[in-house]
């Protein structure tokens, strides 16, 4: 979910982190990295069209390098599906990434909910305008300013609430806990309490910053107004209609059929009880559940892809006018990078059209969802994102930019009708 994926993350959550494990993130291995790498094996299921081999020779170049056990892969080009991978990089002759097998997406829910949202509004359910301390419930005395969130600057992420200046609320568990009394693990009613209780970083409207809590706000509202369980209003709305079936909400503990395994250096202190005991980072350090609608969704990278798709029009799910809503510039208008957040994605306007995106991250996971303006998507995933000094996982992006630039001549097929 962006929020802990500094470099510093480590030292600043004061975790305890095993040098092998962040080396070759192979757990319990006291090998040297070199030799974990020389123990792996490469592995490629799934489909491809002819003439993309660049996205293979990408993903597996990108993996060996940081020792990434899995990863998956799904281009679409002008709503076909070219190609659907799952790479497997590791040692455990058990572990096969298959292109159906399940990942967490973290913040790639947010692009999600923002769809769901967004569909409320055109069926005249909820208005852009509507103010969330009113649909919820909030208590506005400790900052009067709360009656300024609306829903519009809770999509665009400018309700307020700056994790570089108070704490990501959603990793605070045991301070929340605390606060209110209550024993772990905490509820998301618990979390809205003791945000609530805070006076805001910003007023509302005037400062982008990125809020993970904003959208665990927009879940319950998406509850509020529907009568519906959230999981239950996104599958019947906005993944059914796309014959999505294999999306769903993840679980910290328990692991989904085919789910991948995740790896990550580092422990903390379970958020599941008052025991006190150290843990795998990914199981248990962070409570997956609370997280639903701003980084709890499982999904495959060509469910992503085909999720995407609602965004070039022609679909039940959003009208054109919806999505050019979802895209349209926030009230602060375009950062100095060339770029603006609008309701659940980043946007740059480029020559020729408009590139969206949105990536995610949390410890075990790193994914990016891309739509290009002339017709490409494409999505990638990983069990595993960078610590410590390990390379960048960022660069992704551009490298899958220059595998698209690399085809030739683009094939004709697809591969749809294999997977939905």
């Amino acid at each position: 979910m962006n929020a802990l994926s500094r470099r510093d993350f480590g030292r600043a959550a004061g975790l305890v982190a095993a040098p092998a494990l962040l080396a070759g993130c192979s757990t319990g291995s006291s090998r040297t990295a070199g030799a974990v790498a020389a123990a792996r094996s490469w592995r490629v299921t799934g489909k491809a069209l002819s003439g993309l081999g660049s996205f293979d020779s990408t993903l597996k170049a990108f993996m060996q390098e940081r020792n990434i056990p899995c990863g998956q892969l799904a281009v679409v080009r002008k709503g076909k599906l070219v190609l659907s991978r799952g790479y497997t990089y590791t040692d455990d002759d058990a572990l096969t990434t298959q292109p159906t097998s399940p990942f967490r997406i973290a913040s790639i829910s947010k692009p999600v909910t923002a769809t769901a949202v967004l569909r409320l509004v055109q069926d005249g359910k909820l208005k852009l305008t509507d103010r969330a301390a009113t649909l919820l419930g909030l208590s506005t005395t400790a900052d009067p300013r709360l009656e300024d969130v609306t829903v519009l600057r809770l999509l665009q992420h400018l309700g307020g609430w700056d994790r570089d200046i108070t704490p990501d609320p959603m990793f605070q568990d045991a301070k929340i806990a605390a606060t209110l009394g209550v024993s772990l693990p905490v509820s998301q009613a618990n979390i809205m309490k003791y945000v609530s209780a805070s006076k805001l970083d910003h007023a509302p409207g005037t400062k982008y910053a990125y809020s993970n809590y904003g959208f665990l706000l927009l879940g319950r509202i998406i509850e509020r107004v529907t009568g519906q369980k959230y999981e239950d209003y996104v599958q019947q709305t906005v993944l059914a209609p796309r014959q999505i079936t294999r999306i769903r909400l993840g679980q910290t503990l328990t692991k989904a059929p085919g789910e991948v395994p995740y790896k990550s250096g580092y422990t903390g202190t379970t958020v599941f009880d008052n025991s006190g005991t150290k843990v795998p980072y990914p199981y248990g350090a962070f409570n997956l559940e609370n997280m639903d609608s701003h980084g709890g969704w499982l999904a495959t990278a060509m469910d992503l892809t085909r999720f995407a798709g609602i965004y070039d029009g022609g679909t039940t799910v959003l009208t054109s006018a919806s999505i050019k809503r979802a895209f349209a510039e926030p009230e602060i208008g375009i950062n100095d990078d060339g770029w603006y957040y609008g309701c659940g994605w980043q946007v740059r306007p480029v020559t020729g059209g408009t590139n969206t995106w949105h990536n995610g991250s949390l410890p075990g996971t790193y994914t990016l969802l891309v739509r290009r303006y002339d017709g490409l998507s494409w999505a990638v995933l990983f069990d595993q994102r960078q610590e410590g000094d390990a390379p960048s996982y960022g660069a992704i992006d551009s490298l899958l930019h220059k595998a698209a630039n690399a085809v030739k001549t683009w094939p004709t097929g697809d591969l749809t009708s294999t997977y939905f």
